[in-house]
């Protein structure tokens, strides 16, 4: 047997919370490449966050040494994929860089929309599906409809799902053989020269950026000379190795082989996720399949509480830059807000994570702004331009047409919440497309909305709404026109930026009139009344209006005529009238925060 048919490259994929980490755990003991005084539950998962909430965030792969009942000796290549809609290219770069994937599915929550998503990627590149039945020990697992759902949705033999339960070991002599038995040997071995595929990368403080990489074709080793086939850079490597599941360098790495390698690249920016490595004394002619840019599509200001932490901010967000190529950002500064940075996110949960991580790793008190998406803007003069910030929104009078991105959502929910789910599309601008009953149960629904329809509560509304039965994935479709326009916020009739959203027209009054109302509430009285409008270019739209404070200048009239009392009151109102005139209203920091938070 060559060394290449003992190769095995695979990848666990799954919805959020199906048993991917806890699997990859049993498939360490069983092959014995952790020892049990070291093993600890979600090892593959190395941030604290990660292991809080349950969730991949990073890919991470390790090298299993696997010996069957004949003796013969197989290496495995695992890689552990995030399940979160945010990270999907992520995935689908982890899945370039397999020939095979357990398509895990949890025997009590059946196939979720992240399950259907991953199995499309999956087929999409010609790989090995292997079902495997998770969690078949609890009591509300029914196997028989997870199988049925198996073949109606995802067209997979119920015969071939292989029963498990990782939590308590079941069925993982059973996935190892079937990992050997039905994953092919790694595939474009023969291509005449070496070509590598980086599918993750990270930093270290002491050795700079570390490339995760499958070798495809050729040999990769210590001291080549080498090329990035996306943009020509040339650099040496420093170091190659494997994981076990540690980083253990080894003299090289050849074809079907998973590990890393150490270049004299620094920064993470300038390392690109799907990109090919090849020997620059004689490159590849042709890139792997697949490459392709991760722009963001999440945008939101991050600023100081304390504005004094800017420079400690600042500091902070080109670490995580350094550990997270996806991730953007730009200084910005807002009068209300002082100076912070405009950020770039791959999605929610990643602005989530984000925030979470420069909160905790760096402690530091923050408060993010309302996330927008990038919108693209056609000047009547013709000029193109795009718009992330509604600061930088023309005026309504230069604009000819206003883009706006779009997504195909795929929402998988019980069918008795068939009418709420459909109020909550309609709510949020959807079409919907087509509409499948799943089981007797279950139905799935594709619809097309604007992305920034389902920026702040779609995802939490849908939950509620089901019972935390339902869930959605989205991939992005693309721009479509749509009449939006910048909803201005005055306060006693100046504009405050930090206020100012880009909304559909119409929603702009509801959603002008609800800022107004809160504004009322949180702003601190002034001895004058405070008009608190909401505009759309020119036309106030929404209006509360503050009280003012009032001193009772006729508590010193006891008796007397109540011309006396009207003549005090009349001269008040005058002086109130001069007042506003020339009064200015100083909206406190603790204003912002409260209104940016109660509307995240």
């Amino acid at each position: 047997m060559s060394q290449l048919s003992r190769i095995r490259n695979f990848c666990i994929i799954a919805h959020i919370d199906h048993g991917k980490t806890t699997l990859s755990d049993r498939l360490l003991e069983a092959t014995q490449t952790v020892e049990l005084r070291e093993m600890k539950a979600q090892l593959l998962d190395a941030m604290d966050l990660e292991r809080e909430r349950g969730i991949t965030i990073k890919s991470h792969p390790v090298t299993l040494k696997y010996v069957n009942d004949k003796g013969e000796a197989y290496i495995f290549n695992l890689i552990d994929t995030p399940g979160h809609v945010d990270f999907s290219y992520e995935v689908s770069r982890s899945l370039a860089a397999c020939e095979g994937a357990l398509l895990l599915v949890d025997a009590a929550q059946g196939i979720e929309a992240q399950t259907v998503a991953n199995a499309n990627l999956a087929m999409a590149l010609n790989m090995e599906i292997i079902p495997v039945i998770n969690k078949v020990d609890l009591p509300s697992a029914d196997v028989p409809k997870i199988q049925g759902q198996l073949e109606d949705i995802l067209a997979l033999p119920a015969e071939d799902a292989i029963m498990a339960s990782a939590k308590v070991g079941k069925g993982i002599p059973e996935i190892l053989e079937a990992i050997v038995q039905r994953i092919p040997k790694p595939r474009w071995a023969d291509y005449g020269h070496t070509r590598v595929l980086i599918f993750d990368c990270v930093y270290d403080a002491y050795k700079g950026v570390i490339c995760y990489v499958r070798v495809f074709s050729g040999n990769i080793k210590r001291g080549d000379k080498v090329v990035m086939m996306s943009d020509g850079t040339q650099t040496e490597i420093k170091e190659v190795g494997i994981f076990s599941p540690r980083q253990k360098p080894q003299d090289e790495l050849f074809e079907g082989c998973v590990g890393y390698l150490v270049t004299n690249i620094k920064e993470v920016a300038d390392i690109k996720i799907g990109d090919t490595i090849t020997h620059a004394e004689s490159p590849a002619e042709k890139m792997l399949p697949g490459y392709q840019e991760v722009r963001p599509m999440v945008y939101a200001g991050i600023y100081p509480i304390d504005t004094s932490d800017y420079e400690k901010l600042k500091a902070s967000v080109a670490k995580l830059r350094l550990n997270d190529a996806a991730f953007t950002y730009a200084s910005e500064s807002s009068v209300a807000l002082g100076f912070g940075f405009r950020c770039g996110f791959l999605g929610l949960l990643h602005m989530e994570i984000v925030v979470e991580r420069i909160r905790r790793e760096y402690d530091l008190d923050i408060i993010s702004t309302y996330p927008s998406v990038v919108y693209h803007v056609i000047k009547s003069d013709g000029e193109k331009m795009e718009v992330q910030n509604p600061a930088y929104l023309p005026d309504p009078s230069e604009i000819e047409a206003i883009y706006e991105p779009t997504i195909k959502a795929t929402i998988h929910f019980p069918s008795a919440h068939m009418g709420d789910v459909m109020a909550l599309l309609m709510e949020k601008r959807a079409m919907i497309e087509d509409t499948e009953t799943l089981d007797a149960d279950r139905v799935m629904m594709t619809a097309t909305m604007p992305l920034n329809e389902i920026l702040i509560d779609f995802n939490d509304r849908l939950k509620s709404i089901t019972k935390g039965y339902g869930s959605f994935d989205y991939d992005f479709a693309d721009y479509q026109e749509a009449s939006l326009v910048k909803l201005d916020i005055l306060v006693n009739s100046d504009i405050v930026d930090a206020f100012s959203s880009i909304v559909h027209r119409d929603k702009a009054e509801a959603r002008g009139r609800q800022l107004c109302e809160k504004l009322k509430d949180i702003l601190p009285r002034q001895l004058f009344k405070v008009a608190i409008q909401a505009a759309i270019g020119g036309k106030v739209v929404a209006r509360e209006t503050l009280g003012a404070m009032r001193k009772d200048v006729t508590a010193k009239c006891y008796g007397g005529d109540i011309t006396r009392k009207k003549k005090l009151l009349e001269k008040q109102k005058e002086g109130k009238k001069r007042m506003k005139q020339i009064g200015k209203v100083a909206i406190p920091q603790e204003a912002f925060i409260d209104i940016l938070k109660t509307s995240n």
